[in-house]
């Protein structure tokens, strides 16, 4: 699922709202129904065809001025099942964010609880940007999005800084454990340059750092974004998009590549092709291709009735095709 849009929309909505929520101080209150219908196949197996939720939330947001330049601001976001009727996840099922903090124009932000982390937010633009996703290639890092404190400096002449810390007790982790997250962050002009480094400290005796680096330039209606991450003896990360916006139309083409650090070099690949239209100021519908490749990385079951003989047949490319609509207020 992809939250840029989305995000934007609900800030809009809350700039648009503020001077009413100030004179009532009631909440905002935002949602999204998310549905898509998606066709799988694994070449050499089988395919599917699926109707499903992709991410549909319901949300509240507050903010309130401390004193003068400083305002206090919480929000809660939570998941829920839009397309089946009985199934295990009738209802509210999951928190996707819930944190409170404050924010003041000469010191920046401070926020606890569960969001969005700094590696997250910084350097990881292509794999959180479509919308089913099921393709793209994440990036190799355990710092998790609850128990977060985190921290974003002002603007310092376009350089921007961001630090997080997951605090992990015994109740969590049988030993406890502080993972870190450093970001910078420096605009120019039409040029984004970002750093980070996530310390993937979590008591599981793996705890080489991932390293993450993105370039991005805007060009009038054309966004080129490229990203490299990497995390000794795990692998490699590469990522390149471009983004292009026609009036109420979004293109969009990528390329992954991941490389692990194993004994074989296992390699995968991903291209992926977006087609989006804004219908209205809250709606959306999209297409979708996915085309995946690599070193025998996919596995799959043979269809019921058939003999697998206790092992998993495995294939080298998969593709997916998927339509789908959003609509947010």
């Amino acid at each position: 699922m992809k939250k840029t849009l989305i995000a934007s929309a609900v800030a809009a909505a809350t700039f648009s709202g503020a001077a009413l929520a100030q004179e009532s101080n009631l909440p905002t209150v935002y949602g999204n129904i998310q549905l898509a219908v998606a066709h799988d196949s694994v070449d050499g197996g089988p395919s599917s065809l699926n109707h499903f939720d992709n991410g549909s939330t319901l949300g509240v947001l507050h903010d309130h001025e401390i004193a003068p330049g400083t305002e206090g601001f919480f929000k809660a976001e939570l998941h829920f099942d839009a397309d089946d009727n009985n199934g295990e996840n009738d209802g509210i099922y999951e928190i996707d964010e819930a944190y409170v903090g404050v924010r003041g124009d000469n010191f920046g932000q401070i926020w606890v609880g569960k969001d969005d982390s700094t590696y997250e937010t910084a350097v990881t633009e292509i794999s959180e940007f479509f919308e089913v996703a099921v393709l793209n290639i994440g990036v190799d890092y355990t710092t998790g999005e609850g128990d977060l404190i985190q921290y974003r400096s002002p603007s310092f002449g376009g350089l921007t800084l961001g630090a997080g810390v997951q605090i992990n007790g015994d109740v969590e982790n049988a030993d406890k454990s502080y993972p870190y997250q450093l970001a910078a962050i420096y605009n120019v002009d039409a040029l984004e340059l970002a750093v980070a480094v996530d310390s993937n400290d979590n008591g599981d005796n793996d705890g080489e750092n991932t390293y993450g680096l993105r370039a991005s330039y805007d060009m009038d209606a054309l966004r080129l974004t490229g990203e490299f991450h990497t995390r000794k003896d795990v692998g490699d990360v590469y990522g390149v998009m471009g983004v292009y916006t026609l009036g109420a139309n979004q293109f969009a083409l990528a390329y992954e590549h991941a490389k692990a650090d194993n004994a074989a070099d296992t390699k995968r690949d991903t291209v992926t092709l977006q087609a989006l239209h804004n219908v209205s100021d809250n709606l959306y519908v999209y297409v979708e291709g996915y085309l995946g490749g690599g070193d025998d990385i996919y596995g799959y079951d043979f269809e019921v009735g058939d003999d697998v003989g206790g092992n998993t047949p495995v294939s080298d490319e998969r593709s997916i095709a998927a339509v789908g609509a959003t609509y947010y207020f």
